[in-house]
């Protein structure tokens, strides 16, 4: 079996499917797992109070909340139940009360506040905010650790993962699908599309349906650990046709997010502008007192992508044994342990499943420095000194983490994709301090020399040559 795609959805799907008796492949374009929309968006776990009833979306939101929880705690990602509130102005009574409605119907726990009683959950509310809706099962994932601690584990239960592999041809021969990469040809009874944006070009690729796609990015600020204790809760704007709008949000890893905003745009525009900045700092007032971007370490930019109203998760109407999930928006996060159970059950109706009886449920993980007590760390040192020496000040993260990063069942063979396992350069200096360390301790490693070091996908190598050895003239 192969899923195409190592996004979130991708990586629950493989996860699921690689405890069961089947052999199963993942093939993903870029370096890494969870370097697209899983890599750049809120990682809001959302209660599932705005999806409309009956939807795919109320479906997976709901199920996939109740499932999360459990799921990062087996997988040792940070995790955040801190509940949310949707911060209504003087007017927005009736908007609250439809999101109200919506939560009935959806079997959602949700409740009407007044502004008295919501300044009790969010002191820091602004001053025009009247009423609210607390939905207290809601809250933050690391989106990325979590695509990659179900990446992880899907190998040590027996799945392959082949990175640098965006699939460029499908055909269906003899009963087989058959997918061409640049790393080769790879030959499977049941594939699942999982490509996220490109998943109608990976269908129009075997001749399945397509469909109408329209991409939208979303601009953020990310503010310091020392705005963490400002924000208590998830804080949203009413929603509006263009999403849940402006937030203000905890991160699971100890920051704060302010965004995102919603634009249309290509596929690959990832590009942060002065507009889409300044469209954040004039809506976060409106729900938020005390904006502090004095306190910002960085901003980035993520592409959702849009297939009609709501998800598709379905086998194809065209091709057999081809299952397709498009359309994979907010809420995808949340939705995707439930969208990757449903898969399951769709391959079952092909393939015959069953449980393996050894499979891993709570794989091995790496301490992180930040965690450890004096004695637990003076413990590892005397062990390994590698976890004497820090390489990342900002995060506390120390070379062994970045060892067992580089070594891990999906390994780190990048600088960012280090980056993603133990934050290594994502704090207040953003890498300035830390990344060459990290270059040398990969090269050390792999056994690979410098210049073929690369930042993350495609020709992005960071050392082209080493100085005190250039020919200038040649350079």
């Amino acid at each position: 079996m192969i899923v195409i795609g190592g996004g979130i959805v991708g990586c629950a799907v493989l996860d699921r499917l690689a405890r069961r008796n089947v052999s199963v492949l993942m093939l993903e374009g870029g370096d890494d797992v969870a370097v697209g929309a899983s890599r750049a968006n809120s990682g809001i776990v959302h209660a599932g109070y705005d999806c409309e009833p009956g939807t795919l979306k109320a479906r997976f939101n709901v199920r996939g909340n109740a499932m999360i929880w459990q799921l990062a705690e087996e997988l040792g990602v940070p995790a955040l139940k801190c509940g949310s509130l949707v911060a209504a102005p003087v007017g927005g009574e009736e908007g609250i009360a439809l999101l109200k409605r919506k939560a009935d119907l959806n079997g959602v726990r949700a409740e009407v506040l007044s502004r008295e009683q919501a300044l009790e959950i969010e002191p820091m509310l602004a001053d025009g905010v009247q009423s609210a809706l607390y939905a207290p099962d809601a809250g933050v994932v690391s989106p990325y650790q979590l695509a990659i601690a179900l990446a992880d584990r899907a190998v040590l239960n027996g799945a392959e993962i082949v990175t640098d592999a965006p699939v460029v041809s499908l055909k269906k021969e003899g009963g087989l699908f058959v997918a061409g990469t640049p790393q080769g040809e790879f030959a499977a009874k049941l594939v699942v599309n999982c490509a996220g944006a490109r998943a109608s070009e990976v269908n129009a690729l075997v001749g399945a349906e397509t469909f109408e796609t329209e991409f939208r990015k979303g601009e953020y600020y990310v503010l310091d650990h020392t705005e963490r204790e400002r924000v208590s809760t998830v804080i949203f704007p009413l929603p509006t046709a263009a999403g849940k709008g402006i937030l203000v949000a905890p991160t699971a890893d100890g920051n704060v997010i302010y965004g995102p905003t919603s634009s249309p745009a290509e596929e690959d525009d990832t590009s942060v502008t002065a507009e889409g900045l300044e469209e954040i700092r004039r809506n976060v007032p409106l729900t938020y007192s005390s904006p502090a971007y004095n306190k910002c370490i960085r901003v980035y930019c993520g592409v959702r992508t849009i297939v009609g109203h709501d998800f598709i998760v379905r086998p194809s109407e065209r091709v057999e044994g081809l299952i397709v999930t498009a359309g994979i928006c907010s809420p995808g996060l949340t939705s995707a342990p439930a969208i990757a159970e449903y898969v399951e059950e769709l391959a079952g109706r092909y393939l015959p499943l069953a449980n393996k009886a050894d499979a891993v449920i709570r794989p091995p993980r790496t301490p992180r420095l930040a965690e450890l007590s004096e004695e637990e760390l003076n413990a590892l040192v005397k062990k390994d000194k590698r976890w004497g020496r820090i390489v990342c000040r900002c995060e506390k993260v120390t070379e062994a983490e970045i060892v067992a990063a580089v070594h891990s069942p999906l390994p780190a063979r990048t600088v960012d994709a280090v980056k993603r396992r133990v934050r290594v350069g994502m704090g207040r200096c953003q890498g300035g301090f830390c990344s060459t360390r990290v270059m040398e301790i990969i090269s050390e490693e792999l056994g690979i020399p410098m210049r073929e070091i690369r930042k993350g996908a495609g020709h992005s190598e960071i050392a082209l040559l080493a100085v005190k050895e250039a020919d200038y003239e040649e350079v």
